[in-house]
């Protein structure tokens, strides 16, 4: 390792290896408030997320968002357009982070990654969710492939018809598809009257 890289940096790479990380987990791991404010007036860390930092050669592609949503509301989920982009089940690119959070608990204000948080009845909120990884091994939880197209198909009023039928048909055409899984899932979520008559059009 260079001699000229800041201690503080080194450290901060060893324990969270290009992650997002809180900034009360670099304090935990020994880095001091001060070194972290003088950090960032040096251009050796970025701010992606409010309390939320990382260093600046570990890059901010779409999932390293998702990641700092995550890294910043531990306890909620990634789903709708930004689910269906993390399984390739779109082809669009989401202009915020959507993220669940079960209803009636606090509902987090994000600005940046630029966030819209949607509320998830409470008593079906962990159905097929599931803690994926980035690329480079930042945890964060997000909806499975099947429950993200549920999601989408029950509340098109957010997703958009044509995005959930995209959405649907591309799941369909995969291997190890589970169209009756699907039609399970959706009785469970309350998404049946949407699925039904999409899934027998397509399977016809």
């Amino acid at each position: 390792m260079s001699e000229n890289v800041h201690p503080a940096v080194a450290l901060l790479r060893e324990q969270f290896a290009g992650r997002p990380f809180r900034v009360s987990e670099a304090v935990a791991a020994g880095v001091s408030r001060a070194t972290l404010h003088r950090l960032r007036v040096a251009g050796e860390l970025t701010t992606v997320a409010r309390g939320v930092v990382q260093l600046p050669d570990a890059g901010m592609g779409m999932s390293s968002g998702l990641a700092a949503v995550s890294a910043r509301v531990p306890r909620a989920t990634i789903c709708l357009n930004s689910a269906l982009a993390f399984w390739d089940l779109t082809d669009e690119v989401p202009r915020q982070v959507h993220l669940a959070v079960p209803r009636g608990t606090h509902r987090p204000s994000i600005d940046q990654p630029e966030t819209r948080v949607h509320t998830f009845d409470a008593g079906t909120f962990a159905i097929e969710r599931q803690q994926a990884q980035t690329d480079v091994g930042e945890p964060f939880w997000v909806y499975a492939p099947e429950r993200s197209v549920i999601d989408a198909m029950r509340l098109t009023r957010w997703v958009g018809r044509d995005t959930a039928l995209h959405a649907l048909r591309r799941y369909l055409a995969r291997p190890g598809a589970d169209p009756a899984h699907l039609a399970e899932l959706a009785r469970e979520l309350g998404g049946s009257a949407q699925l039904r008559p999409a899934l027998e059009t397509l399977l016809s």
